[in-house]
């Protein structure tokens, strides 16, 4: 049976991202903030130039194709060929908006990665995890238990209104079960295999040193603020 749940989740999720780049104009694979070396050695530049051009840039290419076939389908009020849709939308749209994320998140150790500062988020992880340390600890643990390709996660939980640490399968995003995205680990070989091969544990330990916590920090301020906005 065809979901008419399921059918407008998908239209919902063609409008929004039109915030990443219009659906009509296509969407394109942002430019980074960086040079491809600015990571080493944590994530050498040959890594980095292959995930941002190549596997990034597959996501957006079927991404782009995908929202055509399905706004011909829907302009043919086509609603079997939109629910057939549905799960190239949904895959190639969050490879696309979590690689966006994940590529702002980062900084050169040089430029302040690995640094976090005083301020609103710094004691929001005091609070409720105790240190810095105690957070990566948990993500890295819950990140490395994931079967397959995936994604760990420092959320803002929005029906709790406060940190949370998660992991999403293949390209599912955070905000798919009510999260907003503060930081991304991806969990995916491609991200890291070239430099670590099968050591998984020693990319997640080591990607600690090129977060952008001035970035983090920023999301979470504006999670924080909306949550806040919408209890008033």
């Amino acid at each position: 049976m065809l979901s008419t749940k399921s059918l407008a989740s998908s239209k919902q999720l063609v409008r929004k991202l039109s915030a990443l780049g219009s659906v009509r104009a296509k969407h394109t694979v942002p430019d980074l903030d960086y040079d491809y070396s600015e990571l080493e050695p944590v994530i050498s530049a040959k890594i980095m130039q292959l995930h941002h051009d190549k596997h990034h840039a597959t996501y957006v290419a079927n991404l782009n194709v995908a929202e055509e076939k399905f706004l011909e389908a829907q302009a043919k009020n086509d609603v079997a060929a939109q629910v057939a849709l549905q799960p190239a939308i949904r895959f190639n749209a969050g490879g696309h908006v979590n690689h966006t994320i994940f590529w702002k998140n980062l900084i050169g150790e040089k430029n302040g990665g690995g640094h976090l500062q005083e301020g609103a988020l710094k004691k929001a992880i005091e609070k409720q995890f105790g240190s810095l340390e105690v957070l990566s600890g948990k993500v890295n643990a819950q990140t490395a238990a994931i079967q397959g390709s995936g994604w760990g996660w420092l959320t803002f939980n929005s029906a709790k209104g406060q940190l949370d640490v998660i992991t999403t399968a293949n390209q599912d995003m955070p905000s798919s079960v009510g999260h907003v995205p503060l930081l991304g680990i991806d969990a995916w070989e491609h991200a890291y295999y070239l430099d670590y091969n099968n050591v998984k544990v020693d990319y997640f330990k080591n990607i600690w040193r090129v977060i952008n916590w001035k970035d983090v920090a920023k999301r979470y301020d504006e999670a924080a603020a909306k949550y806040s906005a919408a209890k008033n």
